[in-house]
């Protein structure tokens, strides 16, 4: 999870497709990714992804190429480990 620094939303519009395309190119780390806010509306206020890789050192290394992250949007980083259950279960997302 990350939380955004307290910039002008300019700076997250001026980066937003970068990201996105940065996203689109480590698709197979970052599995899923999306934007955190209050409501639906709100401006977000961090990012939430599920990634694939070996270990916390491996997030945190390929979180250093985001362009939200290198243009200095991203505050910090919270690295969870998550174990799912019911691994015969899928979801489609």
């Amino acid at each position: 999870m990350f939380s955004g620094k307290p910039k002008p939303s300019s700076l997250r519009a001026e980066y937003l497709q970068s990201h996105i395309h940065w996203i689109d190119q480590n698709k197979h780390v970052v599995l899923v990714a999306g934007s955190l806010g209050m409501e639906a509306q709100d401006s977000p206020t961090g990012g939430l992804w599920i990634v694939e890789a070996e270990s916390k050192a491996g997030v945190v290394q390929i979180r250093a190429t985001d362009p939200f992250y290198t243009c200095g949007l991203r505050q910090n980083i919270e690295v969870l480990h998550w174990s799912k259950a019911l691994e015969h279960h899928q979801a489609l997302v």
